[in-house]
């Protein structure tokens, strides 16, 4: 059963969180994914909330570059979490950024750092919200940081060795 739902304001955001895709099904954890513009199609916007409400899923990812309405949008018709992710644009992303980061006090919006790092985060985050009801999924996530740790140990190691030669 999938647990996270991921709302992309249009297809061109996906590469920045192809990764993040890429990691969710690589560790079989389910997630939905869709395209909805919060201009263009707002009622199919306001109709996929429901549908993930309605199907079981308990945050919401939200991906959005330029005016970057659509976290806010989804998290004024929900009350589930979302976490919503600034798209790189002409703008270098920082309009995207200010869009989500500055919602009015009231309808919260979790903001994560503009590309690529914040769409893997974004999940990261999302897992560990999970992780406050799942023991599996916080098993995961402890397994994932130690992972990360020995990564950085095995790098340091390999430095040394080649700078002491």
């Amino acid at each position: 059963m999938s647990k996270i739902g991921i709302i992309l304001g249009s297809d061109s955001d996906y590469p920045y969180i192809e990764k993040s895709v890429d990691f969710l099904k690589k560790n079989s954890i389910g997630f939905e994914i869709e395209v909805s513009s919060a201009h263009r199609t707002p009622q199919r916007t306001i109709d996929i909330i429901r549908r993930f409400e309605n199907s079981g899923i308990e945050v919401i990812i939200a991906a959005a570059g330029g005016a970057a309405h659509l976290p806010g949008v989804v998290a004024a018709h929900t009350l589930l979490p979302v976490l919503g992710i600034p798209i790189k644009t002409a703008l270098s992303g920082l309009d995207s950024l200010y869009s989500i980061v500055q919602m009015p006090g009231g309808i919260p919006v979790a903001t994560f750092g503009i590309g690529n790092s914040g769409g893997f985060n974004s999940v990261l985050f999302a897992l560990e919200i999970l992780a406050l009801k799942d023991n599996k999924i916080k098993e995961f996530l402890v397994k994932f940081r130690k992972d990360q740790q020995k990564e950085v140990i095995e790098k340091s190691e390999r430095l040394k060795k080649l700078v002491s030669q």
